[in-house]
């Protein structure tokens, strides 16, 4: 039976959710002020909170900025009970965090159709974890650490990001890593004559941003969405703990930061002693390799391939062109076909 929390401190309106939620089956508690909703949520942890916005003393915007700093709470789903409808105040509760709006009065089909959407919307979430909790237990031994990190990517609340949307840009202050359960990333640096290069595409299962693991309090690189993304967000903090209490869970991370290493470290030296032919043939085999599966075909634009094998755009253009005239590829539409993996790879310097 999933619960649901309502805080509300008008009596009617709090009695008469009560009993709606109580005769579709719900496990109810209710809070008469924001005070006593956040004592309420951290005590009985439910799957739903319903809250009011205007309360005396803590208002629906403090319980939400409340419930945001407990990892237990933060990703409890959360719809705001308002009379509000300015634009800005709908806006302040998105960035808050919140699921939701029931905007007064409603009705009951729309208060059950709220609540019963959002509580599928979580339970669909969970289809998004079960691969990247594999992956995890793949990386090593089960043993307690990879329990708590499972636990942890199931609590996670999924963050959206659009396409060409930032994650984080090179020298903001660490806040955390993030896990892609949808979508494509791209890591970046922007070298001193002003050129783009790519350090990094990272995919479904994988971690982004590693490396502030293990080094200074900025991130080292920007972070850039080549799709629309669904993410997890881990703060430092917890990652910090679980690595410092739990060896294997530090095995793990080790283990993704030194083949990242390894993969920047070739592509550095390609960047230096290859001929461009070479480079773009090693970048398209490299993003093949890694990035398409299942008969997939590379979707990378000029621009993309010439950030990952630090040549010009126009360049590239002529380079893809030859290899085309040459049989090794074949170019359909966005898309490009890799015809001859074993004579690209055998490209001479």
């Amino acid at each position: 039976m999933n619960k649901v929390l309502i805080i509300e401190d008008n009596f009617e309106m709090r009695d008469n959710i009560f009993e709606i939620l109580k005769l579709a089956n719900y496990e109810v508690y209710t809070a008469t002020n924001g005070k006593i909703g956040v004592e309420l949520a951290l005590k009985h942890l439910p799957d739903l909170i319903l809250c009011d916005i205007m309360m005396d003393g803590l208002d629906g915007y403090g319980v939400l900025f409340m419930l945001n700093k407990h990892p237990e709470t933060s990703t409890i789903p959360f719809i705001f009970i308002t009379a509000k409808t300015q634009k800005q105040d709908l806006r302040k509760g998105m960035e808050l965090g919140a699921d939701d709006y029931l905007m007064k009065p409603f009705d009951d089909v729309e208060l059950l159709n709220a609540v019963e959407t959002r509580l599928k919307k979580k339970k669909i979430q969970k289809d998004f974890y079960s691969k990247s909790i594999k992956k995890m237990q793949q990386l090593g031994s089960a043993k307690e650490g990879l329990t708590e990190i499972t636990k942890m990517i199931e609590d996670r609340k999924i963050k959206t990001v659009r396409k060409k949307q930032a994650l984080y840009y090179q020298g903001d202050k660490v806040t955390g890593i993030y896990l892609i359960h949808k979508g494509k990333i791209k890591t970046t640096k922007i070298a001193e004559d002003g050129r783009e290069l790519t350090t990094g595409i990272y995919d479904i299962d994988q971690f982004v941003s590693v490396n502030v693991l293990f080094s200074n309090e900025s991130y080292i690189d920007n972070a850039i969405a080549l799709e629309e993304c669904s993410l997890s967000f881990f703060p430092i903090q917890e990652i910090e703990k679980l690595i410092s209490q739990y060896p294997d869970v530090a095995r793990n991370f080790i283990k993704i930061l030194a083949n990242e290493v390894c993969h920047i470290e070739e592509q550095l030296l390609q960047m230096a002693y290859s001929s461009v032919r070479k480079r773009v043939a090693e970048s398209l085999l490299s993003y093949h390799k890694m990035h398409c599966h299942n008969g997939e075909n590379i979707k990378l634009t000029r621009y993309e391939i010439a950030n990952l094998s630090g040549t010009a755009p126009e360049t590239v253009s002529r380079t893809l062109t030859d290899f085309e005239n040459e049989k090794l590829i074949e170019k359909n539409h966005n898309e490009l076909i890799l015809l001859n993996q074993k004579k690209l790879s055998t490209l001479r310097n």
